[in-house]
């Protein structure tokens, strides 16, 4: 995929093998990529590359990948992709917690990175498209900026991640209609697996901790509906 201007992203990752692998593969892919072994270096790297997207592992020597990714939001937030060998649910959701906007178990195949990576990039373009809108959706006591990327729950502000809002507008769009798993990572991830459901999962959980359990309804094997008032 062709972007108007070479993107930049940062690869944070202490296994030299994958950090290689991955770094020869993005920029095969017409990314500008720069590569750091721990947290330290990667905050350094961030400040000075100022990257588009951060690949950030989870564990890293020394600032743990949470660390580093809290740091980096409080910073100059950034689409990050995080990589982790831990697949319980629990520490998915501490990742995107602290402001991953996805993540992607290891072992992982790079034709999934890369689509991954273009569907977080999609979504900062269309983003700033939206920039001199404004746009508001109002489903019952959620209230979404579209233009700001913000959303209100009771008047009060929930900080969301940037999959986390996408998500989010996608089922508020239409309220109370069934979106399958399948066709809601089409939409926001940019591909469509069954194998990778999951992902779409860990997301709803965390939308239902921050906005209220009771907003997104599971319809069980098929998929999400945000609940109409």
């Amino acid at each position: 995929m062709a972007y108007p201007q070479q993107r930049r992203v940062l690869v944070v990752e202490d296994d030299d093998t994958i950090a290689k692998a991955v770094a020869t593969r993005l920029t095969a892919e017409g990314f500008d990529v720069r590569v750091a072994s721990d947290g330290e270096g990667a905050l350094v790297a961030y400040a000075r590359f100022e990257p588009d997207l951060v690949v950030l592992d989870r564990l890293l020597p020394g600032l743990d990948g949470l660390e580093v990714c809290r740091r980096i939001q409080a910073a100059r937030p950034v689409p990050v992709l995080m990589l982790t060998a831990l697949g319980e649910e629990t520490d998915v959701l501490v990742g995107l917690g602290v402001g991953a906007d996805d993540y992607i178990t290891k072992p992982f195949s790079m034709r999934e990175l890369v689509a991954r990576i273009h569907a977080l990039l999609r979504r900062v373009d269309r983003a700033a498209q939206l920039a001199s809108e404004e746009t508001v959706l109002r489903v019952g006591e959620i209230e979404i900026n579209l233009a700001e990327r913000r959303v209100f729950v009771r008047g009060a502000e929930a900080q969301l991640t940037r999959t986390e809002f996408d998500l989010l507008r996608r089922l508020a769009e239409r309220p109370g209609q069934v979106y399958e798993r399948e066709r809601l990572l089409a939409d926001i991830w940019g591909f469509s697996e069954a194998a990778a459901t999951r992902t779409v999962d860990s997301h709803v959980r965390a939308l239902r901790r921050k906005l209220g359990s009771e907003v997104v309804r599971t319809v069980h094997g098929v998929g999400y509906a945000l609940v109409r008032p």
